[in-house]
């Protein structure tokens, strides 16, 4: 039973941490990543919208938005700018160069200063490498794409050096397989137009290049944000559809691009482009992954510790409950349920010792009773046995008296016979009282009533009544009293002490002394009647309070008596609850017994 439940528990208990501890592990490992990122997308997305809000706001101030940019930026680790209707970044003007046209009659554009973004053809960290090309008055051919009104620049060709700068994407779509898409050597000289692509040829006018690490050109220094930007301002130009959020990969690296159009102040389309790393999260997964091979461990041992602690815990109660009934069904109700608890298991356990309780004190109760029932039985059968063995030798005595007269023999005793015949009767008279008043004290239902009375005043009485038998044994009587009043049944103990003295009567030689005393203690008083010249077997010292007990020839029935008046003595003394015995002294014979004071 112990090791069944224990085992039981210990087992479901580890089994259900383990599956616990088993779907976190996967749900952190498989879905958190998902989780992670796409509450950062979330996230970002209600950001994105808090800045539109403040970028309508700023009302084309370029200080302010690149104010916005940066805190958008610090804030959430993510690029975040706004482009134009043709994808160049707005409200940068610290890394460009201008371009005048020259006159043509073939081109509208004749002697119009076209500005170029230079982050389209040059990467800000290598723009030091190149500024002897980035000369004012450098000429230059320019191969772009008419979108609208505008020019947007696909190669830049710097004539003096014999150098080219491509926008990637772009310059891929014009020159797609190879070949060239205008009718004009890959390096014009003159202007033309073919449908939507054109060719400029002009001079550099003016070139601006950031100065130091300024705030302005943080944004530049990330190359594959502005590498995205122009991939996103090739579709543009291309007219292909996007999305407005996509990912993004670049060396092992996921990216998220989100891209917003919006209405600008002066009600032309603009575009907020942002992009953030999803780097963090896959480094958090890897790192929780390595992380719960040690906590694993850790809760392994966590799991089987609790769950076997646990598992005692639940079980132990249990267990003691199981151990107590077993007792119980045993009919052995000494143990009893330690209620540590106040819930079921505290609610059975109280129950349980409430019923062990109140079945030990009915069973108590029940043998009680069957030893009283055993008690009366035994009271009848020695009842009976003793009467029939008692009236054995009287009735004899008068069936003989009766067949004397009976046959007219010895007629002239006559009177003799009928005195003989009349004694026993009043013997078994005698008998029968005695028998049934002891049968009565050893029923067990015989209630005692006590009041308070004079002990001496009691002894006196029964020395007075008792005078005749004393004088004709000439017997000396001593009485030495204390003067002190008992609480107890004055009729019972008159009876007790008339039977004590009857018996010191009886059995001391003539001319003897009896000596009666009472011995006045703290609480109590000591009843002594001693009487001189006969002493008792000290193996039958024990025996004489039986009935019927007769120890040698000086104790037969020719003495008188019945046989049962100290069985008699014993039970009434037994009732009052006090002690009693019997005792040889060194030239006599002490019968004593105790009685309480009136307190």
């Amino acid at each position: 039973m112990m090791k069944g439940i224990v085992l039981k528990l210990f087992v479901l208990t580890t089994i259900l941490c383990m599956l616990i501890v088993a779907i976190i592990y996967i749900g952190q490992t498989v879905f958190f990543e998902r989780f992670y990122a796409n509450k950062k997308v979330d996230n970002i997305k209600t950001n994105i919208q808090s800045f539109e809000k403040k970028y309508i706001e700023a009302q084309g101030n370029a200080q302010v938005i690149q104010q916005l940019k940066q805190e958008f930026y610090q804030e959430h680790t993510t690029f975040i700018t706004a482009l134009d209707s043709v994808g160049n970044i707005k409200y940068k003007d610290d890394f460009y160069t201008e371009v005048r046209i020259n006159s043509s009659e073939e081109s509208v554009f004749s002697n119009q200063i076209l500005k170029i973004p230079l982050y389209s053809f040059v990467n800000v960290e290598d723009i030091k490498k190149l500024e002897g090309y980035f000369l004012e008055k450098n000429a230059v051919s320019i191969t772009g794409i008419i979108k609208g009104s505008v020019i947007v620049p696909v190669e830049l060709y710097i004539r003096n050096n014999n150098k080219n700068f491509e926008n990637r994407p772009l310059f891929d779509e014009l020159f797609r397989n190879g070949e060239p898409m205008v009718k004009s050597a890959v390096k014009p000289q003159v202007q033309y137009q073919e449908g939507n692509k054109i060719v400029l040829v002009g001079q550099i006018t003016k070139v601006q290049i950031p100065e130091g690490n300024v705030p302005t050109n943080f944004i530049y220094r990330n190359q594959l944000f502005i590498d995205r930007v122009k991939d996103f301002q090739s579709k543009l130009i291309r007219n292909i559809e996007f999305t407005e959020d996509y990912n993004y990969e670049e060396n092992g690296v996921k990216y998220k691009l989100f891209i917003k159009p919006i209405k600008d102040i002066d009600g032309t389309t603009t575009y907020i482009f942002a992009m953030t790393s999803l780097q963090p999260v896959n480094e958090a997964v890897q790192m929780i992954k390595e992380y719960y091979i040690y906590l694993i461990i850790l809760v392994v041992i966590l799991i089987v510790l609790a769950s076997f602690y646990y598992s005692k815990k639940i079980a132990k109660p249990l267990l003691q409950i199981n151990d107590t009934t077993k007792k119980i069904a045993n009919l052995d109700f000494s143990e009893e349920i330690v209620v540590t608890s106040k819930d079921e298991i505290g609610d059975l356990s109280h129950n349980i010792n409430t019923l062990s309780g109140a079945l030990s004190s009915h069973i108590n109760q029940l043998r009680e009773d069957i030893e009283k029932e055993k008690q009366l039985e035994n009271t009848r059968k020695e009842f009976i046995a003793g009467v029939s063995h008692e009236l054995k030798t009287p009735l004899s005595i008068m069936k003989s008296c009766m067949s004397i007269l009976k046959d007219g023999v010895a007629s002239h005793k006559r009177d003799y016979y009928f005195e003989a015949m009349e004694k026993e009767v009043d013997k078994m008279d005698m008998l029968i009282v005695d028998m049934l008043e002891l049968a009565k004290f050893e029923s067990g239902t015989y209630h005692m009533k006590k009041d308070v009375f004079s002990i001496d005043e009691v002894i006196r009485c029964v020395c007075e009544q008792l005078s005749l038998e004393i004088e004709m044994k000439r017997l000396r009587m001593y009485k030495q009293f204390a003067n002190v009043d008992v609480y107890a049944n004055q009729n019972r103990i008159e009876q007790v002490i008339t039977n004590f003295i009857t018996n010191a009567i009886r059995y001391t030689p003539e001319g003897e002394k009896v000596i009666v005393s009472t011995l006045e203690e703290e609480h109590i008083v000591k009843v002594c009647v001693e009487n001189k010249g006969a002493h008792i077997l000290e193996e039958h010292l024990d025996k004489i309070w039986d009935r019927f007990y007769r120890g040698d020839a000086s104790r037969q029935r020719s003495k008188g008596g019945t046989g049962l008046g100290l069985a008699i003595s014993k039970n009434i003394l037994e009732l009052h609850g006090v002690n009693y015995g019997v005792t040889n002294t060194e030239d006599g014979v002490l019968f004593f017994f105790y009685l309480n004071k009136n307190v």
